[in-house]
């Protein structure tokens, strides 16, 4: 298992808009090959910084089968207008 993590600044007068296209968005990445499960949680201290945690099975299921497919488009349509800036995205491994 592969755990994909993002650390997603949103533009502060956008944090509604935010949380409702990711409530659509969610179903997009939820139907791909490799999907295992995903949260999304908000900061407390900096109410409009959010953190996404994916839990895919391999890697290569979120860098080519999810980030190549034509999902992973309306998914960017939906959220990347709302970073800023855009955010660095990580993989981890258990130890």
């Amino acid at each position: 298992m592969i755990l994909e993590v993002a650390i997603l600044d949103v533009k502060s007068s956008l944090t509604a808009e935010f949380e409702t296209a990711f409530k659509i968005a969610s179903s997009i990445i939820s139907s791909m090959p490799g999907y295992i499960s995903h949260e999304l949680q908000r900061c407390i201290e900096n109410t409009n910084r959010y953190i996404l945690l994916v839990r895919w099975q391999t890697l290569e299921d979120h860098t080519v089968g999810f980030r190549q497919s034509p999902e992973y488009q309306k998914w960017r349509a939906l959220l990347h207008h709302f970073y800023d800036p855009f955010p660095i995205v990580e993989h981890y491994e258990v130890v």
